[in-house]
């Protein structure tokens, strides 16, 4: 790896960690907890407030071709600024202004999960794919655990403010907006877009320029660069987006409705609130792992693994009951280690197929597709307890989709690039 002391990426994966950790982690797991508060004041259906994380995750993802264009024109630091100041005036919306349903779904539903939308994945994976191409899924392994680590902290963080200050929800989402500030301080001063700004390659590598691209492709198996729109014309990236249908699908529904799920069948508040810090927990290990796996093995089967330990933990919550706190802590971090092992395949695999030149265009197309048909998770699980007074048939559904994505993944072999140029090049 040549002088890994001078080389800034791995100080640019610590700003990145931390920046996961501050901007996904509080608005989305503390503001899981805050909003479960704010039903006691704003009444609504269990749906409508599935509704929200519904739209929330609709504008995590489908808006990335917008996050696309704004890495290409203003680059990863400023395009984190904006998600940034887009979640602080999200959260000071839902201290000062939200009274109704309809304000809760515009401000947390849009406006908090756009700015998550300019400030999380998009932004972040792109950045690690420009700055690691052997040690590419491990970097991405170790940066994906701080949302991991930051539910586990923030949410029985904002628990606790809560329970201090006798559920006040407003209060709590000013705890959200100062940590969104410190997280804008983070993205000013350590944020950097290319290694070779600093007159430094991919990997902290001593070595030309040459030898770095050689070496990316002996990871990803291809002499030469894609182009988006090649890498759209091959099977293997379709079966891929089906493939992370079991990962997102799953997730969007054990965010919107796991602690009412838990709460719902006898387990109190603060061990469901546990239960959803073991979630982060298992996520992280998840992460890890899937990301150590994807520089070792095929990287269909990673993902595939991480699929059926989604599927373990989705069977064992259909026997949970409020006498069975051991199995329920058992089947959320199953969930947990099953998302977060997914998750890393699902950002890495597509940087092994095609390279790090396409990435963020067929990184941000991935996000919109699984987004719309994925976010909807929240709302169909709300709307399966409006009408069968259970979560079960949601959970059931849960693992068929799994199901279906470890049958697509299973056919998703690299793809070969054939009579290509490989001196054309793709603009990021």
């Amino acid at each position: 790896m040549g002088d890994t002391q001078k080389f800034y990426g791995w100080k640019m994966l610590g700003a990145l960690w931390f920046l996961y950790f501050l901007n996904m982690g509080f608005p989305l797991y503390g503001g899981i907890i805050a909003n479960t508060y704010m039903l006691k004041e704003i009444t609504m259906e269990r749906s409508i407030f599935g509704l929200s994380f519904t739209l929330m995750n609709f504008f995590v993802g489908v808006p990335s071709f917008l996050v696309a264009s704004s890495i290409v024109k203003w680059g990863v630091r400023r395009t984190f600024c904006i998600g940034i100041g887009l979640i602080t005036i999200g959260g000071l919306l839902m201290s000062f202004w939200v009274s109704q349903p309809w304000q809760y779904l515009v401000v947390y539903g849009c406006t908090v999960g756009l700015g998550q939308c300019f400030c999380t994945i998009v932004p972040m994976s792109t950045a690690i794919t420009r700055w690691f191409v052997r040690f590419r899924g491990r970097a991405m392994g170790i940066a994906l655990t701080a949302s991991g680590f930051s539910g586990f902290v923030g949410a029985p963080i904002i628990n606790k403010v809560l329970e201090a200050n006798g559920g006040d929800w407003r209060q709590a989402w000013l705890v959200i907006v100062s940590i969104t500030v410190v997280a804008g301080i983070i993205a000013c001063f350590f944020i950097k877009e290319r290694p070779e700004d600093l007159g430094q390659l991919p990997d902290g590598m001593a070595a030309d320029i040459q030898t770095v691209q050689a070496t990316e492709s002996n990871t990803v198996s291809r002499p030469v660069v894609w182009t988006p729109a090649q890498a759209y014309k091959t099977v293997a990236y379709w079966l891929v987006v089906v493939g992370c249908i079991g990962c997102s699908f799953p997730f969007y529904w054990v965010i919107a409705h796991m602690v009412l799920y838990l709460k719902g069948i006898g387990i109190a508040p603060a061990n469901a609130a546990w239960a959803m810090g073991l979630y982060t927990m298992g996520g992280i290990g998840g992460r890890l792992v899937g990301g150590w796996l994807m520089d070792k093995m095929t990287p269909r089967y990673a993902f595939i693994l991480g699929l059926i330990s989604t599927i373990a933990g989705s069977v064992g919550a259909l026997f949970l009951n409020g006498n069975l706190l051991t199995l329920a802590y058992a089947s959320v971090l199953l969930l947990g280690v099953g998302f977060g092992w997914t998750f890393c395949c699902m950002n890495a695999i597509l940087a092994n197929f095609f390279g790090s030149a396409p990435f963020v265009k067929l990184f941000s197309m991935l996000m919109v597709i699984s987004t719309i048909i994925c976010a909807p998770s929240g709302f169909i699980g709300g709307k399966i307890f409006d009408i069968f007074k259970s979560y079960t048939p949601a959970i059931e559904l849960n693992i068929v989709l799994c199901v279906i994505s470890i049958i697509a993944l299973l056919f998703a072999k690299a793809p070969q690039l054939k009579n290509a140029d490989s001196s054309q090049s793709v603009k990021m």
